[in-house]
């Protein structure tokens, strides 16, 4: 990318997305997309948060708008100042809120605003009618790009013909913000024994698939296990306090024989911060697809319960084999982290093998908005 040119006015960018502190994912590919934006051109940068006051602690932004506090009217005349909004990234076009995240992206198209489909997930998408907006306005945008296959066929499917670039999750750009040992020691955790970290999530409108009565059970029984065959402490990290995780960490724990090893990370962290806690685990198990990329970004081996396309879909680009939630059974769950664990030092082979592919595919995301704001730049001039 060019740096940055001090003659040139800055640009004036919106981001619009899941932000706002709810999950660590989503802020993690926030702060991919700041930062590639920052490394390509002079900018001023506006968020559209759920929390503004939370946006402005954790990234270095110009402006932050509290987008579900402020009418269409509001909207309207915070994108009317913007050159270019961005949507993205993550999992946002699913059946349930598909008119709330594109609310934004039709009304800077109504006002002739380019907009960039920065590295989403789509799916489930199966309401016809939900069908009918993404078409509707993916159609007229200037650029998508999508961080996996499926959802490139989800929007195909929808009927979105503009051209879709396949390039990879933002958040694989994340750099570790370093903390010392004392973390620890706040949140009770021994470094002394081996520590594995779980992830849970909640069943809800974005995982649909996800049966709670079963897959509690299956990781109280598969913790239990880490702790006895590898003598090792279970922490579980919940990557959206704000939501449910914290209540299904603590739901699986009520079913565990060995609750007594057990931990669940209580403080409130950045995604720098979080993967510089992820960095101390042996080992990992998990369902939600950010704690798995803190995983491989931390290098630490790592079992992925792949309970939709986009987490499958990560764990294909790594070459990690796991069948999907709804037939995994404890025995069989347990089986596969033994061969897992056994065979931690080929996991870490392939993470440091394909994870440097992936990140030089998630900045071709940043190139793509880059030319993007060259031709902007061009008819202006």
């Amino acid at each position: 990318m060019a740096k940055n040119s001090q003659n040139k006015a800055a640009v004036r960018i919106g981001i619009s997305g899941s932000y706002g502190g709810f999950n660590l994912g989503d802020e993690a590919i926030l702060q991919g997309i700041i930062a590639q934006i920052r490394a390509g051109f002079k900018a001023h940068i506006t968020v559209f948060s759920r929390d503004s006051q939370d946006t402005l602690k954790r990234h270095a932004v110009e402006r932050v708008v509290p987008v579900r506090k402020i009418n269409r009217e509001q909207v309207t005349e915070e994108i009317k100042r913007l050159d270019v909004l961005v949507l993205g990234g993550g999992g946002i076009l699913y059946d349930a809120d598909v008119k709330t995240y594109l609310r934004e992206p039709f009304i800077a198209i109504e006002h002739k605003k380019p907009v960039m489909v920065y590295a989403i997930s789509a799916g489930p998408l199966h309401d016809p009618v939900m069908q009918g907006y993404v078409k509707e306005c993916l159609n007229e945008v200037s650029l998508i790009t999508v961080r996996d296959h499926h959802s490139r066929r989800v929007l195909e499917d929808a009927g979105v013909r503009k051209k879709i670039h396949t390039n990879a999750d933002p958040a694989l750009l994340l750099e570790r913000t370093d903390l010392n040992d004392t973390v620890f020691m706040r949140e009770g955790i021994n470094l002394k024994r081996p520590l594995v970290g779980i992830s849970v999530r909640e069943p809800g409108v974005a995982a649909p698939d996800i049966k709670e009565e079963s897959y509690h059970q299956i990781l109280a029984n598969t913790a239990d296990y880490i702790i006895d065959r590898f003598g090792a402490d279970v922490l579980f990290i919940p990557m959206e306090r704000k939501v449910l995780d914290l209540q299904h960490s603590h739901a699986v724990i009520s079913l565990m024989h060995r609750a007594q090893n057990v931990s669940v990370l209580r403080g409130d962290y950045t995604s720098g911060e979080m993967l510089s806690i992820m960095s101390h685990l042996k080992f990992s198990v998990g369902m939600r697809l950010h704690f798995l990329i803190f995983s491989a970004l931390a290098g630490v081996p790592f079992v992925g319960l792949s309970y939709s396309p986009k987490v499958n879909g990560f764990l294909e680009e790594l070459r990690l084999e796991m069948p999907p939630l709804n037939v995994v059974n404890a025995g069989r769950l347990i089986a596969h982290i033994d061969r897992v664990w056994d065979n931690k030092v080929s996991i870490i082979q392939k993470i440091k093998k394909y994870m440097p592919i992936l990140k030089e595919r998630s900045k071709l995301n940043g190139a793509a908005l880059m030319s993007l704001v060259e031709k902007i730049s061009e008819r202006k001039n």
